[in-house]
């Protein structure tokens, strides 16, 4: 690679740490509360290496070389400088680079899915290594191109090893095929086995097939397998004559320390359903059964308005390139009541707000499950990233039956770096943007969870020959004018039938319908803004113009994530957001990115307040009427079309448009969390600064 190419994968300098203020509301606890939310955030953490085993071969080692400079140092960097004999400034390389490695649980983004590499030189963290015999042992394991640029610009990126990029989640498989991880899928699929704690293994020798199933035992009982008594098969189709064998027991040390985490929990836990919850938690990961799982969801759903909210397993699936297996990730969490009460507000009214969506009647649920919807502050979170906001469990038939479950995290979305920059806005809106972006993306985090996630029906043939519509009558496609002519078949989900592109099409989606709803003025009333008449220019207005600008500037800083060489987007939410601000300028004299320079560097973005009503809402209706009605139907070649050819990146917006997005780039967040201490029966929570070296102490002391 070059060095005009490789200055873009440099690691942040310096890292945005922001700390997760969480003491006042863990203090509100009483010890059994306390005692319940250490035990899920030590289960959380305890994945931490399957995470980084998730991410890349290398990163399980650079996380241990980091852990084992601290002890070795004992947190004391300048000592380390000292007998390392290296600069300032390639210490401070490596200080910055270990923050945001643990901050994305690897050494890719986990927002963008694209390598960082340190800035200080190669040399210098040799020196470093060489302070303790066991980080000099520890550095041997790590080679060159793995800690700095790949030899190959697609190994800068996660993806299909067949396109030329890495992947772990088909380890030891550099040979493994698209086509094949999509036939072993389908015949999986039509088993009825579950694949999100998977991975997947072509074996060398023979060209047969492993599934590596995350378990605590090597062979659980037969009663707790999935699969029953079956440990292999035959495949068929293109694959016939290989063999399919279930292997139990990948991470298994980890799965074990999670599951018994996780029974301590269910010792502390506030009620019957929680104790159920915990109990199939244990049972998944110890067996491997996603059955199991899913039976915990459904208690997790049930269990409304807990003290201490958690969730925890693989659960979101954007960064398997296929998009069907999940990442480990786990959160333990305290309710504010008072934020809360606004998304309370939200949930009841929902209903109203539905019929305003741009679908008939026939492309919704047949009922409403009000779900939970809380506003949480997050004591931990373990994985490669935080989300602003969570709607699960990912279920389609428990979403259906069961229901949902809102959070929007509100520590994570006040966290805020001193002097943050905002590249794209212009200066006349410079003010009422900082003064009204958290209440504007606080709104939007609610309308995307509750409204955008929670809506809309799938047409299924729920077993064979039973349908949820009328097979003999069916709806008419508002699209083509005549009956829906495809549906969902029996084993299939969502993300199964949409495949790599489910995660970012949803998202999308969901966005959609936070842009259309935040135009309800009785919405934004909801979260305390306006008296719900409409109002463009009072402070229920100024939320909505922020809400449109902030998701315009969003559009345009997506571009970093999008890799000129693959010609692919790498973060599901960021592709969306593309295609959104494509929408907002096909809509006419809305929104126009102004500058007078060739190289762009004084572009800002140009909203016209007075359009968002008459342009704004009806070109995002148009879109997400289209998007909604394709996923619904299982019309993924329909989908596919609309969503390649409005998020393609055409030469000038992946050109000039690209490297003035990388100039103006900002460090995205990294956060510093707190660790708990159990003493006794009291626990004691420990906080960090939120530096650098007060990143990688959290770490050190988190002992996993």
């Amino acid at each position: 690679m070059d060095e005009s190419s490789i200055k873009h994968y440099l690691a942040d300098s310096p890292p945005s740490c922001v700390r997760l203020e969480i003491k006042a509301h863990f203090e509100a606890l009483n010890e059994q509360e306390k005692r319940y939310a250490h035990h899920i955030s030590r289960a959380a953490f305890n994945g931490t290496r399957i995470t980084l085993r998730q991410v890349s071969p290398e990163s399980p080692h650079i996380y241990d070389l980091i852990l084992s400079l601290y002890e070795a140092c004992k947190g004391d960097w300048k000592r380390a400088q000292e007998e390392a004999k290296i600069s300032d400034i390639d210490l401070r390389g490596f200080l910055e680079y270990a923050a945001q490695f643990l901050g994305n649980c690897g050494n890719y983004k986990s927002f963008g899915d694209s390598k960082f590499i340190p800035r200080c030189t190669p040399e210098s963290i040799q020196a470093l290594a060489s302070i303790s015999p066991q980080s000099k042992e520890i550095s041997h394991r790590i080679e060159h191109h793995s800690l700095f640029a790949s030899k190959d610009a697609g190994l800068m990126h996660l993806g299909y090893p067949d396109e030329g990029h890495l992947t772990t989640y088909y380890p030891d498989s550099p040979d493994i095929t698209k086509e094949e991880i999509t036939e072993v899928g389908e015949f999986l699929e039509k088993k009825g086995f579950l694949v999100e704690n998977t991975r997947l293994r072509k074996v060398s020798s023979s060209g047969d097939y492993d599934v590596l199933i995350a378990s605590g035992v090597t062979h659980p009982p037969l009663s707790d397998s999935d699969a029953g008594d079956v440990t292999e098969w035959e495949l068929e189709g293109k694959l016939k004559g290989k063999k399919l064998r279930l292997v139990f027991g990948d991470h298994q040390e980890e799965m074990a320390k999670i599951a018994l985490e996780i029974k301590k929990a269910k010792q502390n836990a506030a009620n019957d359903t929680e104790r159920n919850m915990h109990e199939e938690y244990a049972k998944s990961f110890a067996t491997g059964s996603l059955k199991a799982f899913k039976q915990s969801q459904r208690y997790w759903v049930e269990d409304k308005g807990p003290m201490v909210e958690t969730n925890i397993g693989f659960v979101e699936t954007y960064r398997d390139p296929h998009g069907v297996r999940g990442e480990w990730e786990g959160f333990a969490a305290m309710v504010n009541q008072e934020r809360t009460k606004a998304f309370g507000k939200l949930v009841d009214s929902a209903e109203s707000f539905i019929p305003k969506l741009p679908w008939s009647k026939e492309f919704e649920k047949d009922k409403f499950l009000s779900p939970d919807f809380t506003s949480l502050e997050v004591l931990s979170f373990a994985g490669s990233g935080i989300p602003a906001g969570i709607n699960i469990p990912n279920y389609d038939d428990i979403r259906q039956s069961y229901g949902f479950k809102n959070v929007s995290l509100g520590n994570v979305l006040a966290a805020k770096a001193p002097n943050e920059s905002i590249p794209f806005i212009a200066s006349s809106d410079l003010d009422i943007y900082q003064k009204c972006r958290d209440g504007a993306f606080e709104v939007q985090v609610g309308l995307h969870e509750l409204l955008g996630h929670g809506t809309g029906k799938l047409f299924q043939e729920t077993s064979p020959g039973e349908y949820n519509f009328d097979i003999k009558n069916p709806p008419t496609n508002p699209t083509t004018g005549k009956p829906i002519a495809t549906w969902y078949k029996p084993g299939q989900t969502w993300g199964s039938v949409f495949g790599s592109i489910s995660a970012s099409y949803e998202e999308c989606r969901a966005e959609c319908v936070a842009m259309v709803l935040s135009c309800e003025f009785s919405a934004l009333a909801i979260f305390g803004f306006g008296n719900g008449i409409e109002d463009l220019n009072g402070p229920a207005g100024d939320i909505l113009y922020i809400a449109y600008l902030q998701m315009a500037r969003a559009g345009i800083v997506a571009l970093e994530y999008w890799d000129p060489k693959s010609k692919k987007w790498g973060q599901a939410h960021m592709q969306a957001r593309f295609s959104i601000l494509r929408t907002f300028l096909d809509a006419g004299d809305l929104v126009k990115l102004a500058y007078t320079k060739d190289d762009l560097s004084d572009l800002t973005i140009q909203l016209d307040r007075s359009k968002i009503l008459s342009l704004g809402r009806p070109a995002v209706e148009k879109y997400l009427h289209k998007l909604h009605v394709y996923k619904s139907t299982a019309d993924f070649e329909a989908g596919k079309k609309l969503y390649d050819d409005i998020t393609h990146v055409d030469d000038w917006w992946g050109g000039k448009m690209r490297e003035e997005v990388l100039r103006r780039k900002t460090p995205r967040k990294v956060f510093v969390q707190a660790n708990t201490v159990l003493e006794g029966d009291k626990v004691i929570l420990k906080e960090y600064e939120p530096t650098l070296e007060g990143m990688i102490q959290s770490y050190a002391e988190r002992g996993v």
